[in-house]
C-alpha cells in the first residue's frame, strides 16, 4: 500500500527581517507559492496543505490551489513559537481533528527557500521510506569549518570552535561540515508526536546544491533570488 505523505507549507503571517515575508514577491508570485508549486509537482505527495495563522496567507494559499484545513492557533505562531509544535498540531489536526486521516509522511517545505527542486523533496521523502530513521533534512557543504577556520572568542583571545587532537593544516583533511539548510524536512509523524526537538532522533541528510538551498531571511536574499532565477530564465 503506498504511504500517504502529506506535504506542509509552515506561513505565519508575523516575520521580523522581512515584513510579511511568506507574501513578498518573487517574480510576480508571493514565496508561498513556490512550496505548494513544488509539493503538488511531486508524485510522492499525496496532498499539499498550508498551516497558517493568517487570513490573506490562508486565501492566497487556496489561490495556488492547496488546502487550508485549519487555521493555526496564534500562539503557535510567534517569533519564540517552535515550529516543532506547528508540526504537532498540524499533525493532530489531520489525523483527529476531524480528518481522520493517517499520516505515513510528513514533509515540511518551508516558503523561505523558492529555489528548491521537486527531486529535493523527493529524495527527502524516499530516503525516509527506504530507512528507519525518524527525520530526514537538507544540507549543504560548508564554506566554513568548526575544526579549522571557525573560532570562539573570549576575553578577545581566538581558539578553535572544536580543537582537534591533531592540528589542521588544510580544511580539506578537516572532518567535512555541513550547513542545515531550508530546502525540506521529511518527519515520521509518530516521531513529531513523542520526540522534544528535531536531533533527538535519528536524523539522516540529503545534500542539495547551494544554489538551489537559498534561505530568504533579509531583502538582499530576495535580490539575490530574482537574480538567480532570471539566469534560470
Amino acid at each position: 500500500m503506498k504511504p500517504h505523505v502529506v506535504a506542509a507549507v509552515f506561513a505565519r503571517g508575523g516575520s521580523k527581517g522581512i515584513p510579511r515575508k511568506n507574501m513578498r514577491l518573487l517574480a510576480g508570485k508571493p514565496l508561498l507559492a513556490y512550496a505548494i508549486e513544488v509539493g503538488q509537482a511531486s508524485k510522492l505527495v499525496d496532498r499539499v496543505i498550508v498551516s497558517t495563522d493568517d487570513q490573506e496567507i490562508a486565501g492566497a494559499a487556496r489561490l495556488y490551489g492547496a488546502e487550508v484545513p485549519f487555521i493555526r492557533p496564534s500562539n503557535l505562531a510567534q517569533d519564540a513559537s517552535p515550529e516543532w509544535l506547528a508540526w504537532r498540531h498540524a499533525i493532530q489536526m489531520l489525523e483527529t481533528g476531524g480528518q481522520g486521516t493517517k499520516i505515513d509522511v510528513l514533509v515540511s517545505i518551508p516558503p523561505t527557500a523558492p529555489l528548491r527542486s521537486v527531486e529535493d523533496v523527493d529524495a527527502c521523502i524516499r530516503k525516509l521510506l527506504e530507512s528507519n530513521c525518524d527525520v530526514v533534512i537538507t544540507v549543504t557543504p560548508a564554506e566554513r569549518n568548526p575544526y579549522f577556520n571557525m573560532v570562539i572568542m573570549e576575553n578577545d583571545r581566538a581558539r578553535l570552535a572544536i580543537p582537534a587532537k591533531r592540528p589542521y593544516v588544510r580544511r580539506q583533511d578537516a572532518p567535512p561540515v555541513y550547513n542545515v539548510t531550508t530546502v525540506a524536512y521529511a518527519a515520521r509523524p509518530e516521531f513529531v508526536m513523542t520526540g522534544d526537538s528535531l536531533f533527538e532522533g535519528d536524523v539522516r541528510g540529503v545534500v542539495v546544491p547551494t544554489e538551489r538551498a537559498l534561505d530568504i531571511d533579509t531583502e538582499l536574499d530576495l535580490e539575490f533570488a530574482q537574480f538567480l532565477l532570471k539566469e534560470r530564465a
